[in-house]
């Protein structure tokens, strides 16, 4: 008996066969992500023109491309990298966890790993944030805290409790609750029709937008139900820096107004600015606290809604009382696993203490754009600092793209937020990279702007 004819390949398989096939060239990989990749960010136009940078390996604060080039990461791959890339440590813990257990559900079980790093991040909060409510990414944890904060006044006697109020340039993610309590237009401006109202003061200035804010709480307190802000430092916005004071006043504002305090620490946390929370500088108690990024150290997507004690005893009650919100990965293993490495790192290699002399020299340097009449407002504040170029404003602005550019050519990936230029390298960066990295940045900016005068 003859053996079956082949069955033809459809033309849909032949396009599955061939994508699978191992890209043996950066040329193919670009190809391929121009042909089907949509990135974050990135117009069309942009995809199709800018060649990308096709890593292939990254260790400590470096970046290797597909040519052996290195490029030391500026902005620690939008922020999350703050023990550099591949810490061994970290690998190591989700190898580990990988060969015992990658997921299982929070929905009626639970795991060691997933349990033990919530009770180790809940002891690392300040005041009585104690209960660990964990998710994938920063946009949702701030979707989870404000769900909190409606739900808990809405089941709690105080329906009327829905405002939220934010300050303005916040960015607090790009999901609609997290948009809607952000203020970026350039990020979220089509999106407008979709986004529920949040009340904020229109001046940028801190000391008004304090000021106001606190006057808002006086008046009309008994219908806020959250305050939430990026303490110290709002990130996407630009790298504006705010002070201790005017957060403490917002802080005692929102308290005395019986509303809750959000802090969005998901890019202010774990050590960039300084202390573990940026909102220590204030010395503050918030009621709920938001981290993601640097919780994982840059391996896996992983996130975290801590609340007060007080806030979790509003859903006591029955099963209609429960916060309906959840993922299916919600504190998964592997996450929780890496997680409680981190924490490990930071407690065995003094991490903290280790980044204070490294934040300083950053300071000294950024100190001395001031001498340079085309930069402005040079600002640091830990492990992250930032200057303006003057010129056209906007995120849009195109003098930042210059300085990315010329800086990829001199091995030093950044990513300006329009004309701000700033740096966020790991905690750990060692000296010799650290000399690299603010000589490459000094060079840099002072070739940009000589070709401004």
């Amino acid at each position: 008996m003859r053996s079956p004819k082949p069955r033809a390949l459809s033309a849909r398989t032949c396009s599955l066969q061939r994508f699978a096939e191992p890209a043996d060239s950066a040329s193919t990989l670009v190809g391929l992500d121009r042909a089907h990749l949509w990135r974050p960010y990135t117009a069309r136009q942009s995809q199709l023109e800018v060649e990308p940078l096709v890593v292939t390996r990254a260790e400590g604060p470096w970046l290797w491309d597909s040519a052996g080039q290195r490029y030391f990461d500026g902005f620690g791959s939008w922020w999350v990298s703050n023990l550099g890339h591949q810490h061994p440590r970290l690998v190591a813990a989700l190898r580990a966890q990988s060969e015992r257990l990658c997921h299982v559900s929070l929905a009626g079980m639970i795991n060691e790993a997933t349990v033990d790093f919530a009770a180790r991040l809940a002891a690392l909060c300040p005041g009585d944030l104690r209960r660990v409510f964990f998710s994938d990414n920063g946009s949702t944890a701030v979707e989870v805290a404000l769900k909190m904060a409606h739900q808990y006044f809405a089941q709690n006697g105080q329906p009327g409790r829905q405002r939220v109020l934010a300050l303005s340039g916040a960015f607090h993610g790009d999901t609609v609750g997290a948009m809607s309590a952000g203020d970026i237009p350039e990020f979220h401006r089509i999106f407008a029709d979709m986004l529920f109202a949040v009340w904020r003061p229109r001046d940028d200035d801190f000391d008004a937008a304090a000021e106001a804010l606190s006057t808002h709480l006086e008046q009309q307190g008994d219908r806020v139900a959250a305050v939430i802000v990026e303490p110290m430092v709002q990130g996407a916005g630009g790298m504006r820096f705010w002070s201790a004071a005017h957060l403490t006043r917002l802080a005692r504002a929102t308290q005395q107004a019986g509303a809750l305090l959000i802090v969005d620490e998901v890019f202010t946390g774990y050590g960039r600015t300084g202390p573990m929370w940026a909102s220590s500088h204030a010395k503050i108690l918030p009621d709920i606290l938001c981290t993601a990024k640097g919780l994982s150290g840059g391996l896996l997507p992983f996130a975290a809604t801590v609340a007060s004690e007080r806030v979790f005893e509003g859903f006591s009650g029955d099963a209609t009382r429960a916060l309906m919100h959840g993922h299916t990965f919600c504190g998964n293993p592997l996450g929780a696993a890496v997680a409680r490495a981190v924490l490990d790192v930071y407690e065995d290699e003094q991490v903290l203490a280790e980044a204070v002399p490294k934040a300083a020299r950053i300071a000294d340097t950024f100190a001395g754009f001031g001498a340079n009449a085309h930069l402005s407002h040079p600002r640091a504040l830990g492990m992250v600092a930032a200057v303006d170029i003057k010129g056209p404003a906007g995120y849009h602005a195109p003098l930042g793209q210059r300085v990315h550019a010329l800086a990829r050519r001199k091995g030093l990936w950044l990513r300006p937020l329009g004309n701000t230029v700033y740096i966020t390298p790991p905690l750990n960066t060692p000296d010799p990279d650290l000399d690299f990295l603010l000589a490459t940045l000094e060079e840099t900016l002072d070739e940009i702007t000589r070709g401004l005068s």
